[in-house]
């Protein structure tokens, strides 16, 4: 590898602005139709439906981003990135005319599809256009695109409802995602790939039922009840069969170069990780803060943002400590940041401050874009131009899945305990929660339940600390060299 940057542009800055652009439209979808929830679901009814809007999102991102990224190897990143972006501004417009809730599960559906190309690809353009040494620092640019649609997407989402209708906060993509596509349209020169142009439909089937029927048995856990086996057994049919094809394939999905490379490989189970052990806060601190302190939902949702802010700050020092250090010591600094974060969630008491928990989410974000970061710039600059799209697609691949395993896993740990500890009390998460449900319940009762809660939630913080303490070890397999020696 040297170097230059495979496209030579005089207009990356541009490039860069469109694909932070893109990144931003979809970034922001997440926290802004949180915001907006309550007022879709008094419109459109269907409260029981209402986490397929989130998770057929998650789902369908998480089965394509594999399939575009093997795809922006074999036609292009530009023609790629413009279909998903086309899908993700037409799943934006159904969105808003939607008129009832399984219509809005269907086109969110659409928009998921187009999120999983836009997530890896902006992210591998940005690697084509810019030098190995150059990419750490620009990394941390599209990293602190997260932290600004944290703030903004709740924001903007309340204040939008308040003002328009509910479907204003999907057409706002619409403008956004039309100036990306005309910045890279315009400055985003275009490569011809040598490859072959068929894809690997066979293998494609298989990914497609193995990620599908693992996300199902993740997110959906609790409401399979005895069918979470079949779905499981699907996954791992289907990955054993998707295996088997890949070995015999003459244009594997996942080139056996990715398999090779102790680092590629490190770099996706280090995201793996990452996405696990981020559960354990986005899930659980808002839950500590609102169930066993008693606050209010701006106050866990303020907490939570300082993570947001940490995150870019990290991951924009991880770039320039690259340069001066090693990928390993950047990589072992971000793992004890993040391992010292998630020892600080032990600490929090009933009585806890909102602070406390705003640095403990500060460090964890912390923690997380460095390691993250890292993880990210070595992997793209040990990949060849020919598998980076692929690449990179892997390492945010990884932490999808990585995500919904902790939440399984961590919902898993934090039930087990409601069940041990509390076994006569019905749904007493639900109830603490809850304003008005709390004020119900006796000074006697309220005491023990929380009592009772803040423990088990605090196994589940032992749970993410362990977890967190797996990205020490990949850090160490990180090579102490510097981006610039790539």
């Amino acid at each position: 590898m040297t170097e230059t940057a495979e496209l030579n542009t005089e207009h990356r800055h541009w490039i860069l602005i469109g694909c932070m652009l893109a990144m931003f439209m979809a970034a922001i979808e997440v926290t802004i139709v949180a915001t907006a929830m309550p007022t879709i679901i008094a419109d459109l009814g269907g409260f029981s439906q209402f986490g397929w809007v989130f998770s057929i999102y998650l789902l369908t991102q998480a089965v394509s981003v594999p399939l575009y990224g093997r795809l922006a190897d074999m036609w292009g990143r530009k023609r790629l990135l413009f279909i998903g972006v086309s899908l993700f501004l037409l799943g934006s417009i159904l969105c808003g005319f939607a008129h009832s809730m399984a219509w809005l599960i269907l086109f969110r559906a659409f928009q998921g599809l187009g999120a999983g190309a836009i997530m890896p690809l902006t992210s591998t353009i940005v690697a084509d256009v810019y030098s190995p040494r150059e990419r750490a620092n620009v990394q941390g640019w599209l990293s602190s695109v997260w932290g600004v649609a944290a703030i903004i997407g709740p924001l903007s989402g309340a204040w939008l409802v308040q003002h328009f209708s509910w479907s204003v906060i999907f057409w706002v993509n619409v403008p956004i995602g039309a100036i990306a596509m005309l910045l890279l349209a315009r400055f985003l020169p275009s490569r011809e790939q040598n490859q072959a142009t068929t894809l690997n439909l066979t293998g494609s089937c298989w990914l497609m039922i193995c990620v599908t029927a693992l996300l199902v048995a993740l997110l959906q856990a609790e409401v399979l009840g005895f069918w979470l086996v079949p779905f499981l057994l699907l996954a791992v049919i289907a990955a054993w069969r998707l295996k088997q094809h890949e070995q015999r394939a003459d244009a594997p999905l996942f080139p056996l170069e990715i398999w090779r490379s102790r680092l590629i490989v490190a770099g996706n189970i280090g995201n793996l990780i990452i996405g696990a052990s981020m559960m354990g806060i986005s899930a659980f601190l808002p839950t500590w803060i609102q169930g066993i302190t008693g606050g209010t939902p701006l106050q866990a949702g303020s907490a939570l943002a300082m993570m947001s802010i940490g995150w870019p700050l990290a991951s924009t020092l991880s770039g320039r400590l690259m340069l001066i250090t090693s990928y390993r010591f950047t990589a072992q600094l971000g793992a004890l940041l993040l391992i010292a974060g998630s020892a600080l969630l032990l600490l929090l008491r009933s009585d806890s401050s909102i602070v406390q928990a705003g640095f403990t989410a500060f460090v964890i974000g912390t923690g997380m874009g460095m390691t993250s970061t890292t993880f990210l710039v070595s992997v793209q600059n040990h990949a060849h131009y020919d598998i980076r799209g692929i690449c990179t697609a892997s390492i945010m691949f990884s932490r999808m899945i990585g995500s919904a395993i902790g939440t399984a896993l961590l919902g898993a740990v934090l039930n087990l305990n409601l069940s041990l500890r509390l076994p006569q009390a019905d749904d007493p998460m639900q109830k603490i929660m809850s304003p008005e449900s709390r004020q119900a319940l006796s000074e006697a009762t309220l005491h023990d339940w929380t009592g009772q809660i803040a423990s088990s939630l605090h196994w589940v913080f032992v749970v993410s600390l362990l977890i967190a303490l797996l990205t020490l070890w990949v850090a160490w397999i990180m090579p102490r060299q510097r981006p610039e020696v790539e």
